[in-house]
């Protein structure tokens, strides 16, 4: 094959997206798998968007509180200034960063960096959020994750905002949003009108 010597014996990369509505435990499997990478003695380097201050400004934490270190940017450009010996890049909330995102992980990919995004699939509206579309789209492994809807047992796929704010990027926990299956987010997205 014509690219056959070009790529023989290099290091591939590619890229993971974990998405899903809040509460999914998206950001728990993103610090699972960059565990198990720091396990393996890969080199690791974490990422969060400088907007999200929502429990520490410098790591990323889960909704049970575990967390890793991370480096808070503010553009996704900035991701390419890896160490030369990195070999996995973990992304959280991934949805609030710019819309040339995918195409840098698509670069460290290239690179041979393995690159574990994790990220809000919807916004409030159940409409696509950022740049997770694109990220979808082009990655090697996409995995779904779901939360339990709090009003019927189903499994949750929107973030229901409870506030009236019609911001898209709204920070907030179980104060603000919960998650919902399609019903009951339909149903009180209808009652909400009324």
């Amino acid at each position: 094959m014509f690219l056959e010597p070009f790529f023989k014996g290099r290091r591939t990369g590619w890229v993971e997206v974990i998405c899903g509505c809040m509460f999914s435990g998206k950001t728990e499997e993103l610090i699972r798998r960059l565990r198990r990478a720091r396990i393996a003695d890969l080199r690791v380097e974490v990422f969060k968007p400088l907007l999200d201050t929502r429990y520490d400004p410098s790591s990323i934490v889960s909704h049970d509180t575990t967390s890793l270190v991370a480096a808070p940017i503010e553009h996704s450009e900035q991701l390419l200034d890896l160490h030369p010996e990195t070999s996995v890049v973990g992304i959280d909330e991934a949805q609030f960063f710019d819309d040339q995102l995918p195409e840098v992980c698509h670069q460290l990919a290239l690179r041979g960096v393995r690159v574990i995004v994790a990220g809000l699939d919807m916004d409030y509206r159940g409409r696509p959020f950022g740049p997770m579309p694109g990220l979808l789209a082009t990655a090697e492994y996409v995995t779904k994750v779901h939360a339990i809807c709090v009003h019927c047992g189903n499994l949750a796929t929107h973030s229901y905002r409870l506030s009236e704010e019609e911001e898209v990027v709204l920070l907030g926990e179980k104060e603000r949003y919960e998650p919902r299956c399609r019903a009951c987010y339909a149903k009180g997205n209808i009652l909400r009108l009324k």
